[in-house]
């Protein structure tokens, strides 16, 4: 379950492609005029903001995947193939860089709750006050809130908001966010499949990262649910995303004392140092590899090769397996096409199905973000992006028990299961619970 997870604590939904494309074009032809029924809704654009960590002297360019996937996704749906907008109207993206800083985050958000209809498809590791979205006022005065629909949201603050609804939520069961333990929902499919497929008993190191206690929360479940579906852990470790690849040598010391024969770490960064510590200090090649390693760059890198790599969403590579994956691939760019791309295209079409069954039910001027939170995003129990992630319950910002295996293979990513390329097993047996007291 490891891909579910990277950057802290990122890891869907069924919508037809006919459908998506087709909700745009019935509210074009409706004989109603658009008006300006909200805050960032005129009678020809709808403005959405998207926030990101991008501009960082840590991790430069960290979330511009997420920036990418909404503009790109705008720019589709202003398309003719598209529909030529959403609710009559084209669609305007508004970016902040919320720079790795929780006051440009907050900052951003007020700047967007007085502009903007929705955050769509934002991307920020410090989002740790969410009061202004919260109580942001619509246009009518009333405190409605903002609707935020991120990719992912990392902090508890955000995760938890009552307006927020990722696309890819934490595993968090927000109820049980101020008890002792908490609850948490994971899925254990991929890592029983991997044991399986190996035919050996696991055990091994699990890195979770600790630059945040956020990052311990996100990366902790992930191990604890791998350990639940029966890997052994002979070490857990935190380490910070800053740390040089000495801080790997005792880590490796200890794998090779254990014999250990299972590794993994919360983000590629610490995957490539612990396997660049383990090629340097020669431990054996029978260690099975595994984190989620998913960008062409980690295809590319020599030293990831054999590592196994779970994903919520299909690959780039099977495009053609799956329409609304091509269309993806066709507005971003194959270069552009991270995860935080995919995430963010993906919650860039939570909005426009949400917005479809808001018109559907009050027309192109019955669009406001109480109607959005009452009526669209209630809709989308069953949503998927046209496919391309694992069907998930939105406004219950339920995880997915689907995942796809894949593996590095001389420089590509090559499908292990299911074999059928375009698929995911979804079993619901997968599902598990965790207790911990992983908040504070």
């Amino acid at each position: 379950m490891r891909g579910r997870v990277k950057a802290a604590t990122i890891a869907a939904m069924v919508i037809a492609f006919s459908a998506l494309t087709q909700a745009p074009s019935g509210a074009q032809s409706s004989n109603e005029k658009p008006k300006a029924t909200e805050v960032g809704i005129s009678e020809t654009e709808i403005h959405i903001a998207v926030l990101a960590d991008v501009d960082t002297p840590l991790a430069p360019g960290l979330f511009k995947g997420a920036v990418d996937g909404v503009r790109a996704a705008a720019k589709y749906f202003n398309s003719t193939a598209g529909g030529g907008g959403i609710a009559g109207r084209k669609v305007v993206v508004d970016f902040t860089d919320s720079k790795l800083n929780p006051t440009a985050a907050r900052n951003g958000i007020i700047t967007a709750c007085q502009q903007d209809f929705a955050m769509i498809g934002s991307a920020m590791a410090f989002a740790t006050n969410v009061d202004d979205e919260v109580t942001c006022k619509d246009k009518a005065g009333a405190a409605t809130g903002l609707p935020d629909l991120p990719g992912f949201a990392v902090s508890v603050t955000q995760s938890c908001s009552p307006v927020a609804f990722p696309v890819n939520p934490s595993q968090l069961d927000c109820a049980t966010k101020d008890q002792s333990p908490q609850t948490y929902r994971s899925a254990d499919g991929s890592t029983r499949y991997l044991i399986k497929k190996v035919g050996k008993a696991l055990h091994g190191a699990f890195l979770f990262g600790s630059d945040t206690k956020d990052g311990v929360r996100g990366s902790r479940v992930v191990d604890d649910g791998n350990i639940a579906a029966g890997i052994k852990a002979d070490q857990q470790i935190g380490v910070g995303g800053s740390q040089p690849q000495s801080a790997y040598t005792p880590i490796v010391n200890k794998m090779k004392q254990d014999g250990s024969n299972f590794g993994t770490a919360a983000t590629d960064t610490s995957m490539i140092l612990l396997r660049s510590e383990a090629q340097l200090q020669g431990l054996g090649s029978d260690v099975v590899w595994y984190c989620g390693c998913y960008s062409q760059a980690d295809a590319a890198n020599p030293v990831l090769d054999g590592t196994w790599v779970d994903l919520i969403y299909l690959p780039v590579e099977e495009a053609s397996s799956n329409p609304m994956l091509k269309t993806f691939l066709q507005y971003v760019g194959r270069d552009n096409a991270d995860q935080f791309a995919v995430y963010a295209w993906a919650a860039t079409m939570e909005f426009a199905e949400a917005a479809k069954a808001v018109v559907a039910k009050r027309g192109v001027n019955g669009l406001t973000r109480k109607a959005l939170l009452s009526d669209g995003i209630p809709t989308l129990t069953k949503f998927d992006s046209g496919g391309m992630i694992g069907v998930r319950n939105i406004p219950q910002r339920s995880s997915s028990s689907c995942f796809v295996m894949m593996r590095i293979e001389h420089g590509k990513y090559v499908r292990q299961y299911p074999a059928k390329k375009g698929t995911f097993d979804c079993d619901p047996k997968s599902n598990l619970t965790i207790k911990a007291d992983y908040v504070g």
